[in-house]
């Protein structure tokens, strides 16, 4: 089995993080972006910024050769 790169985990905790820990900075719905609230509105960001991480994620590890991982 192969372990994940140090960058792999990063990029798929940083989603996390993000959202997570940032509600009190989001937490409200004025004011309207695009005509939703903004709480929404973040919410559906990050699940863009999230699959775009998960998606960066696959790429690194698919091109990195074994030799040059990160061992645990």
């Amino acid at each position: 089995m192969r372990f994940p790169s140090r960058r792999a985990i990063f990029l798929g905790l940083l989603p996390f993080i993000v959202l997570c820990f940032s509600v009190g900075w989001w937490d409200r719905i004025h004011p309207f972006v695009l005509g939703l609230p903004f709480n929404l509105f973040w919410m559906l960001v990050g699940i863009v910024f999230t699959s775009l991480c998960l998606a960066l994620t696959f790429r690194l590890e698919r091109n990195e050769p074994p030799a040059e991982r990160d061992q645990p």
